[in-house]
């Protein structure tokens, strides 16, 4: 039986959790945090550290195999000038302030997206990030970073393509499992669950392929206000779901 198939006599019946093994969040509604409370945008960006830092926490704390953050889209690059400039220098100082927390916790760090325009400061603290943990074993943390989940399917395209016409791939050998092999993070199944903040009912062009059976949970709670708690509310009504995968339950 797999993470959030439930039956009678499951662990769930005896009060613990059936905790899925791959969790990715879109962490919406920053903008609308400050807003609400008369603040710069940017406030909302740097309330949410507290939100990133006690989901992680909570993530170990309750085995999680992967949690995957949406923390910049290859769309964001359309905010205003200001604001992009902003969120490039607070997610480096952000790594400087956290990454030795994580380390400790033995969190391992990866980034998934396009390296291209993503300032040479930033891109610096991210391989540094990604050395110092690579070695970790426990939470697989993947922060989805000038990510769309068309751009991914397009590199991976190319990919494939490129080993068609240097005649390493034939074009009738392409499955599934071989798209999945040249996504970002290839060794990683498909998620369980995703869950969006700020009450926002779309997907948002994250993840497109990897979510593909994914159970959604959407919170009216605002990003800055995510915490390890809510982590967990979304959990307990994964545990409610029956995943059939296309068959009957």
């Amino acid at each position: 039986m797999g993470a959030g198939e439930l039956r009678e006599d499951d662990e769930m019946s005896k009060g613990s959790l059936n905790v899925p093994d791959r969790v990715a969040i879109i962490m919406d509604g920053n903008g609308r945090w400050a807003t609400s409370r008369g603040l710069p945008r940017i406030e909302g960006h740097r309330e949410g550290e507290k939100a990133v830092t006690s989901t992680v926490l909570a993530s170990v704390e309750m085995g999680l195999e992967a949690l995957t953050l949406f923390a910049f889209s290859t769309e964001n690059w359309k905010r205003p000038v200001d604001e992009v400039k902003f969120l490039m220098s607070f997610n480096r100082d952000m790594l400087d302030r956290r990454v030795a927390e994580f380390h400790e916790n033995n969190v391992r760090i990866r980034f998934l997206g396009r390296r291209k325009r993503v300032p040479r400061s930033l891109m610096r603290k991210m391989d540094e990030s990604v050395e110092l943990t690579r070695n970790n074993t426990g939470l697989k943390l993947n922060v989805a970073f000038n990510y769309g989940g068309r751009a991914e399917l397009v590199d991976a395209m190319r990919s494939i393509a490129l080993k068609v016409a240097e005649g390493k791939m034939k074009p009738g050998s392409i499955s599934e499992k071989t798209i999945s092999n040249h996504l970002y993070a290839p060794d990683l199944p498909d998620y369980d669950l995703l869950i969006r903040t700020a009450g926002e009912m779309r997907v948002s062009n994250f993840l497109l392929w990897e979510i593909a059976y994914s159970e959604l949970y959407v919170t009216p709670v605002v990003w800055p206000d995510f915490r390890g708690e809510h982590l967990r509310e979304a959990i307990e009504e994964y545990n409610h779901r029956i995943r059939t995968y296309g068959n009957l339950a």
